[in-house]
């Protein structure tokens, strides 16, 4: 795990990070060398084009009207090296804003991807899959986009603007107050129209948020959907957040569509009004003709650079709204943090496991009971210790408490006598193998997938491990063994397969520390009990193992059998102790048996 959202930034060769305060500092201190070539890319640009419309103007004036031909050859020649200088500038900026704006793209979604890796799964859940999905992926592509047009067009628009508006008062300082009328019209309209769009941008972010969460749980509950016959209500659902969507996106269209033809209207108007007044100057004799070439085209440079910023306001209300978005993610910090000063493994927890809950007492965010109080036991090094007990007792929280997925609100959870929360988390999760209650494979091979948390590991240890998790004689049908394909969360294979599989992944570990949660849920009876004897057989001698689990059958072999009733420990020991002495474990170990008779 990293410990901060930017650790995963690739070193710059050239140009050293330093340290600094602001996350949107840290993205640009790895281009502070190539922001200022581009800035002097810029600038010269700005120089070359703004010296044009002079040359032009001394050309007519002391040229043409003078039939100086050797003038006109000599400032044809500079104007042609001021072009060339021009041309080389503009690929320059094009080249270095390219690269600065993609490369601030690729380090932000490392900082946002490594934030979320970073993530509790307290943090998962309040944010939710679908906004950390847009952040990651659609909000870092409008900075992108935005970026882009910063670094190669908008920085050009003030140097562009202040230098037309010094060249237009050098050619005619009394024509040049017809500015003040122009430049704050289209200021005006362009503000009105942002101001509009602004609110619009943050709603339709939000929509694309509802809209993948839809679609998400739309292909997740795929089955149930079509199961329940609910296809047209779903398609509703789905057509209702489209079409909010779609409404919003029209809506800021329109708004947009506004601007450029609004710029230009202000632009020609405001053209026709120079050559208006320029034409009674001339004829008094207070300006030239060549003077009037040059300022109608400062005043046309004048107004595209406005119009060049204005772009900007078209795409910058979303980005403002992303970047809020993504900021707010970075500065979420993970509530599962990585100690400052990590304490080291002892000796032998890589051979010994042992896990010890003291007093451990857990609530969610938000929620007004603990889901676990007050709960300790003890897991020697060799034991295998179940938990049983009913839905919502508490069961699977305990596990999760083990890698710290979740840390306990109160009380101690310790690993090889250690507090799991003064190891490093790479060392912590390096001495647990662990079997979620969902199972979950990458795509990839099976191969792939076995090898997870074991890279080393040979082809001979793979076969072993499927052997003792009961999936040798299915992975041995296919026909590319542990080279068959595995679909995204492994689809391609049935509940059981995949539970047989992340079991064997598990094996293939040799962990210190066993955590299965619910793992055979998807089993039938015969290859659960073969399964079971596998293991046995199978795990370290002094492993610590902790089984959760809801069959009575597939835990009455443990060593000591925990029952979780409402958060708390309300029986432990062996099997035949707890049907003498624990009414909750009888009452389970019942109900079990009359649906069994009933089955």
């Amino acid at each position: 795990m990293t410990s901060g959202p930017f650790s995963a930034f690739p070193p710059m060769p050239d140009e050293s990070r330093p340290a600094v305060s602001s996350p949107w500092r840290a993205l640009l201190a790895p281009y502070g060398l190539s922001l200022w070539l581009l800035l002097f890319c810029q600038a010269g640009q700005a120089i070359a084009s703004l010296s044009l419309p002079s040359f032009s103007a001394d050309v007519i004036d002391r040229g043409i009207l003078r039939h100086d031909t050797p003038h006109i050859v000599r400032m044809m020649a500079i104007m042609l090296l001021a072009t060339c200088c021009q041309i080389l500038f503009s690929v320059g900026t094009a080249w270095l804003g390219a690269r600065i704006a993609m490369g601030i793209g690729r380090d932000l979604r490392s900082a946002v991807f490594a934030r979320v890796q970073a993530f509790s799964l307290t943090e998962v859940r309040r944010f939710g899959a679908p906004t950390l999905i847009t952040r990651s992926t659609n909000d870092v592509q409008q900075l992108q986009t935005v970026l882009v047009m910063v670094l190669t067009m908008v920085m050009t628009a003030p140097i562009m603007g202040i230098g037309g508006v010094v060249m237009a008062v050098r050619q005619d300082a009394h024509l040049s107050l017809l500015l003040c009328v122009s430049v704050p019209l289209l200021a005006l309209v362009i503000a009105v129209i942002t101001m509009r769009t602004l609110p619009l941008f943050a709603r339709m972010q939000g929509q694309i948020d509802r809209l993948n969460q839809i679609l998400r749980e739309q292909i997740d509950g795929l089955r149930v959907i079509r199961a329940f016959v609910r296809d047209t209500s779903e398609r509703a659902r789905f057509g209702t957040g489209n079409d909010a969507l779609t409404d919003t996106t029209l809506r800021v269209g329109r708004l947009m569509a506004l601007q450029i033809p609004a710029a230009n209207l202000v632009m020609q108007l405001s053209s026709v009004a120079m050559v208006w007044f320029a034409a009674h100057r001339i004829a008094l004799g207070h300006m030239q003709v060549g003077s009037l070439v040059a300022f109608l085209t400062y005043i046309v440079q004048i107004l595209i650079s406005v119009m060049i910023a204005s772009m900007l306001f078209t795409v910058a209300p979303r980005a403002l709204v992303s970047g809020r978005r993504i900021a707010e993610l970075l500065a979420t910090p993970p509530s599962v943090a990585e100690p400052e000063a990590p304490v080291p493994l002892p000796a032998m927890a890589r051979e010994r496991g042992e896990v010890e809950f003291r007093d451990v007492t857990f609530h969610y965010p938000g929620a007004t009971h603990p889901v676990v109080r007050n709960v300790s036991f003890r897991i020697a090094p060799g034991e295998t210790v179940a938990v049983i007990g009913g839905t919502g007792a508490g069961k699977s929280t305990l596990v999760n408490l083990v890698p710290r997925l979740f840390d306990a609100t109160s009380g101690s959870v310790l690993v090889a006598g250690v507090d799991v929360r003064a190891l490093g988390l790479d060392a912590l999760w390096s001495l647990i193998g662990l079997v979620p209650q969902e199972p979950f494979l990458f795509s990839g091979t099976i191969a792939d997938n076995l090898r997870y948390g074991q890279p080393e590991a040979s082809d001979a240890q793979l076969w072993h491990a499927l052997d003792v998790a009961q999936a040798t004689d299915f992975v041995a049908a296919l026909p590319l063994g542990l080279a068959a394909p595995v679909a995204q969360g492994g689809g391609n294979f049935s509940g059981g397969q995949r539970q047989r599989l992340t079991i064997a992944r598990a094996i293939v570990r040799r962990p210190a520390i066993y955590l299965f949660d619910d793992s055979s849920s998807a089993l039938d009876y015969a290859t659960d009990a073969h399964l079971r004897a596998a293991l046995a057989r199978d795990l370290r001698p002094e492993a610590a193992v902790l089984i959760v689990g809801q069959r009575v059958n597939a835990l009455r072999h443990a060593d000591r059998i925990l029952v979780l009733d409402k958060g708390g420990i309300v029986g432990a020991g062996t099997h035949d102790e707890l049907l003498a002495t624990s009414a909750a474990y009888r009452e389970i170990v019942e109900s079990q048996r009359a649906s069994e008779v009933t089955a």
